[in-house]
C-alpha cells in the first residue's frame, strides 16, 4: 500500500505494478493527459510535475511545505508515498488560471504547446519556493528551466513570463491551503514498511536501515530504488520489468546530511540538490559542479549514493569525491565496513559491494586549508549533458611550494573513475611550477588508454586531460581571469568543438567546520 495526495484527496494504491511510472499512471489510468511524454528518459522536461513535501526544517519563519520538480517519466509509483502530487490540471482554481499560467499567456510563452505543461510546472515550483520579496534573477530561472526543452519560442517569452511573476506575491490556493495540506501529509507519512504488488512484481518501502538489511537478506537480487533517474531507464527505454524493487526514499537515516569532526557525512539517499547545498560550505567547486549535473528535475530525484553505485566511468561525482579523499560506509545484515571510494570501483560497472550490501553514507573529510581543489567538466553542452572528460584535482603544497599531497582523478578516461597514479608519483615532492607540470602532462599517456566513442575520440580525451592539468596550474598560480588562462593551454582550439573546457571553480577549496 502507498498513499499520496492528489486533487485534494488521499489516493491509496495496493494492487498496482510498481514498475508503473507516475506519467503512465496519470495518463493511462486516471486519464489526466495534461502531462506530456516527450522522451521517456528525463531529457526534455515535457513530463515535469511537482511534489510537495513537509519541510523538515519547518519553523515559524519558514513555509510548512517544500515544492520540487520531478520527471514523471522516470518516477515510479513507490516514490509518491507520503507526498502531494501536483499536476498542471491542479493549477487552475475557481475558473481562473494560476498566475504562472496567466503569465505564460500574457507573455506569449507557448506556441505548439507540447512542452508548455512541463515549463509551467517548473515555473510553478520556482514561484512557490521563492520568497515573496525575491527579485528577478535570470540565472536562477535558467537553473529552474534547465531541464525543459522548447523547439518553438526561443525561450525569451518564457523568461519574460518568469520576470512578470517576480513582481507578484506568491500567494495562491496552495498557500492558503498549506496548513491543511501539511496536516494531510503528516497523517499519511510512512511510519511502517509498505509494499506494492500486482501479483507478479513487487516493491517494498522500508522505513529503517534495519528493515532494509532484512529485505536485502531475503531478496539479495532486488533492485534498490532511490531517485530512479537511471534505474527507471531499464523500464522506459529497454522495456524490462523489475521483479523486486526496494524503495529507500522513506528511510530518514539515509537522507541525513551532517557534520562529524569536520567530516561531511552525506546519506546515500540524500538528493543531489540537498547535497549541493551542504557542499557549498565544504567544497564550493563540487557544489558548482552539481549545478551542471543533468537538470534540476534530475538533481531533485537523483542521489549521490546512486550516482556512485551506478559505477559509470563518466559519472560526474566519483572523480570529484576521489580527489577529495572520500570514503564510503557499506552496510549489510552482518554489519558495516568502510571503503575508500577509489577502491570501490573494481571494473566497468563492477563495484566492491557484496551480496546483500548497500551504500549507507559518503564521508568527505576536511580539506587542508591550503589545498588547491579544482574540477573541470568537458561536455558538448554547458547544461544538461554527460561528461566526455571530467578532471578533479587536489594539490597541496608546503611553504616552499613543494607538492606534499597530490590527487588527480578523472572520469571518461578508463573503465572506472581513476586516479593518475603515475603522474601523481612524479609530481609528489616536486615544486608546483610550469616545468614540472609540463613534464607531468606527458606521463598521463602512461596512466590512461581511453576509448573513442560518440562523445569524444581517444586522442581528444588524452589531450583534454593534459590541458586540464596545465589549466589547473595556470589558474592556481596566475590570474583568475579564465580568458587569459585559457590561452596558455596547448592546442586550446581543439576545445571549440566541445564548447570549451568549462571551469566549475577557480578558487582554492573552503574548509568546512563542524558547526
Amino acid at each position: 500500500m502507498i498513499r499520496f495526495l492528489l486533487d485534494g484527496q488521499v489516493h491509496t494504491l495496493n494492487d498496482v505494478d510498481p514498475n508503473t511510472t507516475v506519467l503512465d499512471y496519470l495518463r493511462l489510468t486516471l486519464g489526466k493527459t495534461g502531462t506530456k511524454e516527450g522522451c521517456a528518459s528525463g531529457d526534455c522536461g515535457a513530463c515535469t510535475l511537482v511534489l510537495a513535501e513537509l519541510n523538515p526544517n519547518n519553523h515559524e519563519s519558514t513555509p510548512p511545505l517544500i515544492y520540487t520538480t520531478i520527471n514523471s517519466c522516470l518516477t515510479l509509483l513507490p516514490a509518491l508515498d507520503g507526498k502531494q502530487l501536483i499536476t498542471v490540471e491542479n493549477l487552475k482554481h475557481n475558473e481562473q488560471l494560476h498566475p504562472v499560467q496567466q503569465a505564460m499567456v500574457d507573455e506569449h510563452g507557448s506556441q505548439c504547446g507540447f512542452c508548455t505543461p512541463g515549463i509551467v510546472m517548473s515555473l510553478f515550483a520556482h514561484y512557490k519556493n521563492a520568497a515573496a520579496d525575491t527579485p528577478y534573477n535570470r540565472h536562477a530561472i535558467e537553473l529552474a528551466l534547465g531541464g525543459n526543452l522548447c523547439r518553438c519560442t526561443g525561450y525569451q517569452p518564457i523568461f519574460n513570463a518568469a520576470k512578470a511573476l517576480s513582481t507578484l506575491s506568491n500567494t495562491d490556493q496552495f498557500s492558503r491551503n498549506s496548513a491543511r495540506t501539511a496536516e494531510d501529509l503528516l497523517s499519511i507519512k510512512p511510519t511502517e514498511q509498505h509494499s506494492l504488488s500486482d501479483g507478479t512484481h513487487r516493491a517494498f518501502s522500508p522505513t529503517s536501515t534495519q528493515q532494509l538489511c532484512e529485505l536485502l537478506n531475503l531478496y539479495p537480487e532486488a533492485n534498490l530504488l532511490a531517485g530512479g533517474t537511471d534505474l527507471s531507464l531499464s523500464i522506459t527505454q529497454f522495456h524490462k520489468a523489475l521483479s523486486t524493487i526496494i524503495y529507500v526514499g522513506s528511510i530518514a537515516e539515509l537522507q541525513h546530511i551532517r557534520w562529524a569532526n569536520g567530516t561531511l557525512v552525506i546519506g546515500a539517499a540524500a538528493t543531489l540538490s540537498n547535497s549541493a547545498n551542504a557542499l557549498k560550505q565544504h567544497l564550493p567547486d563540487f557544489a558548482e559542479l552539481l549545478n551542471r549535473f543533468a537538470s534540476l528535475q534530475i538533481r531533485n530525484q537523483g542521489t549521490l549514493g546512486g550516482n556512485i553505485a551506478n559505477a559509470s566511468p563518466i559519472g560526474d561525482s566519483p572523480p570529484a569525491l576521489i580527489a577529495a579523499d572520500a570514503s564510503l560506509t557499506l552496510r549489510s545484515a552482518s554489519g558495516s565496513r568502510t571503503v575508500n571510494l577509489e577502491d570501490f570501483f573494481v571494473d566497468y560497472k563492477v563495484t566492491a559491494l557484496a551480496s546483500g550490501e548497500y551504500i549507507e553514507s559518503i564521508h568527505i573529510p576536511p580539506q587542508p586549508p591550503q589545498a588547491i581543489y579544482k574540477i573541470y567538466k568537458i561536455s558538448k553542452r554547458l547544461d544538461d549533458d554527460i561528461s566526455a572528460v571530467l578532471g578533479a584535482f587536489r594539490i597541496v603544497c608546503n611553504s616552499q611550494n613543494v607538492i606534499v599531497d597530490c590527487r588527480l582523478a578523472f572520469g571518461g578516461m578508463a573503465a572506472t573513475p581513476k586516479r593518475a597514479q603515475i603522474t601523481e608519483a612524479f609530481l609528489l615532492g616536486k615544486e608546483w611550477n610550469e616545468a614540472n607540470v609540463l613534464a607531468a602532462k606527458d606521463l598521463l599517456l602512461d596512466d590512461f588508454t581511453p576509448l573513442s566513442d560518440f562523445r569524444a575520440s581517444a586522442q581528444y580525451r588524452l589531450l583534454i586531460a593534459q590541458n586540464l592539468l596545465e589549466k589547473c596550474w595556470i589558474e592556481s598560480t596566475h590570474s583568475t581571469d579564465k580568458t587569459v588562462a585559457s590561452t596558455r593551454i596547448t592546442d586550446a582550439s581543439l576545445l571549440a568543438p566541445y564548447d570549451l573546457a568549462i571551469d566549475v571553480g577557480t578558487t582554492a577549496s573552503a574548509q568546512g567546520d563542524a558547526s
